[in-house]
């Protein structure tokens, strides 16, 4: 089924990183095809090969573009082998990705989707390396998407479930509720997988009307409303943008200062 096509708009998210042209490369090949492009970099600092990272960036990000948006995801440490490529619908966003993970959370946040292998050779660059399927594929297939082409009309719809990635949550154990670091951001903030929702629930159950936060050798006693809200140097925690728990150091690296980083603890324990 067509579908009504707007502004063309197509968001970027990679570990390609900027010192190279890879990025640049990329955005040449959507424009040769969709010249009325509009190109947002979400991010292209993603860690080498970091799918989990990838798909935690994307989670926080895609939301905030227009509907009918085109997302272009090309952390890809499986180039080359037989990983499928492919064009997801959700909530009105296409995204198109290797089929490796990425899309984990957009999925768990998506009641209703549908997926289609990348299969038109006709859509794809006329020379296909074995090494940047980012241009040579997902690029090109990413530009006709933008143009209206119907997604259903790149392959043949994904039989079984998409690859999905363990989604990081708090749980409970018997000295109180466990969270986890699943972001570092650069600035060195501490991002968990705790949102206030989470807290607040668990704080009704147990009746904690005080709370101790505990990560590496600091104890943090109160949820501050923003970084500022700390004297310089000292370690806070504070819900952040993402909606997360997060630990940070007013004008300095949490993470550096604790010694921590991804896959970290941050235990909340009961006063009373």
């Amino acid at each position: 089924m067509a579908r009504k096509a707007a502004t063309p708009f197509i968001a970027l998210l990679s570990d390609l990183g900027t010192e190279d042209t890879y990025v640049g490369v990329m955005k040449a090949v959507i424009l040769g095809i969709c010249p009325g492009a509009r190109i947002v970099d979400l991010c292209h600092d993603i860690a080498p090969q970091d799918i989990q990272q990838a798909a935690f960036l994307l989670h926080t990000a895609w939301g905030y573009c227009p509907e009918g948006t085109v997302h272009v995801i090309v952390v890809d440490p499986g180039v080359g082998s037989e990983r499928r490529l492919v064009a997801a619908e959700a909530r009105g966003h296409y995204f198109v990705a290797p089929d490796n993970g990425v899309l984990t959370y957009v999925l768990a946040s998506s009641r209703e989707h549908t997926a289609f292998c990348l299969e038109r050779s006709d859509l794809f660059l006329p020379e296909v390396s074995q090494t940047f399927h980012g241009r040579d594929i997902l690029a090109p297939v990413a530009a006709h998407l933008a143009l209206g082409l119907p997604v259903d009309e790149l392959g043949s719809e994904v039989t079984g479930s998409l690859v999905r990635l363990p989604i990081s949550r708090p749980v409970l154990d018997e000295s109180g509720l466990v969270a986890h670091v699943v972001h570092v951001d650069r600035f060195g903030n501490l991002v968990t997988d705790l949102t206030e929702a989470d807290l607040a629930t668990w704080r009704g159950e147990v009746g904690a009307d005080r709370f101790v936060i505990k990560v590496g050798d600091s104890l943090i006693e109160e949820i501050r409303t923003a970084y500022a809200g700390a004297s310089p140097g000292e370690v806070l925690a504070l819900f952040g943008s993402s909606g997360r728990l997060e630990i940070a150091l007013n004008l300095g690296s949490a993470a550096a200062c604790l010694g921590v980083g991804t896959g970290a603890v941050v235990m909340i324990e009961s006063r009373g």
